[in-house]
């Protein structure tokens, strides 16, 4: 097991949204599910063999989802980062877990549960990294007006 593993705080979803990510991702599987028991009803309120861990694995990462109560949301100011090579990838990805259109910006979204995440293709980091300052700046000013990343026109804005 990897030393840190993040784990997801959902109300009462956390079997219904792993099975989701896992449904989702192409190397992905169920690992371990934890349930309550007796003890601690009094603090925690799960309702006795209901899913208290839901530990999940998508694309060799671990994750733990948790029904911990509505005492905690998720915020954009955690996201998960996918790195896409292909647009094809993108707008399958893209497809399956946007859920809010709102929250749609520069290549983020924020899926049915709440969670936020970044599909971005691994070009951008290559991109974003040259030394020139006008091409990551036409670069960055293109991601900017957009929701869903278009690898064609990074490129565009890259090369012009």
């Amino acid at each position: 097991m990897r030393k840190i593993m993040p784990c997801l705080w959902f109300d009462k979803e956390a079997e219904e949204a792993a099975r989701f990510y896992v449904s989702v991702f192409k190397r992905s599987r169920v690992r371990e599910i934890t349930r309550y028991g007796k003890a601690g009803r009094e603090v925690h309120g799960g309702k006795e063999g209901g899913v208290l861990t839901f530990v999940f694995e998508l694309e060799g990462q671990r994750f733990m989802a948790l029904n911990g109560g509505p005492h905690f949301k998720f915020s954009p100011a955690v996201s998960l980062v996918v790195d896409v090579k292909t647009q094809k990838e993108l707008d399958g990805l893209w497809r399956k877990l946007s859920a809010v259109k709102a929250a749609e910006q520069c290549g983020w979204l924020q899926d049915k549960f709440g969670l936020s995440w970044q599909i971005v293709p691994s070009v951008v980091g290559k991109m974003m990294a040259d030394e020139d300052v006008s091409r990551r700046d036409r670069v960055m000013s293109a991601i900017l007006g957009m929701h869903k990343l278009d690898i064609a026109a990074l490129k565009a804005a890259y090369r012009s």
